[in-house]
């Protein structure tokens, strides 16, 4: 993985680009010496983004599966019971 500053990737832009998309190489680029953001082929993203919405969906499980055994304010525990067939 290369790693460059942005004033670096301002100029080189065109074929950092051409790098990621063809030869599916990944650029981080810094500013100051930190790192703040990369540039990666497009696959590397759809699987960033599908990885990040399986795992929200599986938080929001979770917490409706914790919801499901925690009585509300207006809620009775004799309801909840019944809907969950206990």
């Amino acid at each position: 993985m290369t790693t460059l500053s942005a004033s670096q990737a301002r100029s080189q832009f065109g074929r950092l680009l051409r790098r990621a998309a063809r030869r599916k190489q990944r650029v981080v680029l810094t500013s100051r010496g930190k790192e703040m953001a990369a540039m990666v082929p497009m696959e590397d993203l759809r699987l960033i983004e599908r990885l990040a919405e399986e795992e929200e969906d599986r938080i929001d499980r979770e917490e409706a599966r914790k919801a499901k055994w925690e009585p509300g304010p207006n809620g009775k525990w004799e309801d909840l019971r019944k809907e969950l067939g206990l």
